[in-house]
């Protein structure tokens, strides 16, 4: 399969190139920075862009097969909205190509109804990570509204927090609701991630992702 990673620079997008170049798939990664691409594999080819150009990253979408969107605000106090914005511009990008595919991160606190999570972790903790994280949640349920209005293959991926521990190679996962749990690593989500892009049960939904 050949893939474009957008985000391919951040915690989880580098570690989805890694493991896409592991499983035999071909990396376009677009980047604003190459120097910050510290990889070397014969299937990877790096692409400076602007993700806000959909012009400029319109060349490493041509004959792709699927998108993959790590992108993510750089603070919870950053209001660029870069989720969203970069997501609009790759749809633009994406029919120009007819590229259907896409997979995105999103987070579990956006699930509003909290589906999935248990009563006290509704009642008292999500409103607090709410409102710490507002400026990154909006972003993000925004982004996920600009995908679910589209016309191509989408698919939302919502893990809880993330961390940087090693991956296990393993996860939970739940179609339409959150799954208890309080964290995941960033290896198992890239994990997560190039496994729905070959899951046709996945198509147009958003799925809750946690820890083993």
């Amino acid at each position: 399969m050949l893939i474009t990673v957008f985000g391919a620079t951040g915690g989880t997008g580098r570690l989805v190139v890694m493991q896409a170049l592991e499983a035999g798939h071909e990396v376009r990664a677009v980047v604003r920075d190459p120097a910050r691409v510290p990889l070397e594999h014969r299937n990877l080819h790096v692409h400076q862009a602007d993700v806000f150009d959909p012009a400029a990253i319109r060349p490493a979408l041509a004959d792709v097969d699927a998108v993959v969107s790590a992108l993510g605000a750089p603070s919870r106090k950053d209001t660029s909205m870069v989720c969203a914005r970069g997501v609009r511009s790759i749809l633009t990008a994406m029919e120009a190509t007819d590229v259907r595919r896409i997979v995105a991160i999103s987070a579990q606190p956006v699930l509003r109804n909290g589906s999935g999570d248990p009563l006290w972790f509704r009642s008292t903790v999500l409103p607090i990570v709410r409102a710490l994280h507002k400026n990154v949640y909006v972003d993000l349920a925004r982004m996920e509204q600009i995908l679910v209005a589209s016309a191509v293959e989408w698919t939302i991926v919502r893990p809880p927090m993330l961390t940087d521990k090693p991956g296990t190679g393993r996860y939970r996962s739940a179609i339409e609701a959150n799954i208890a749990g309080s964290s995941l690593t960033r290896a198992d989500l890239a994990t997560a991630l190039l496994d729905v892009l070959a899951d046709p049960t996945t198509i147009r939904a958003a799925i809750g992702v946690t820890g083993p």
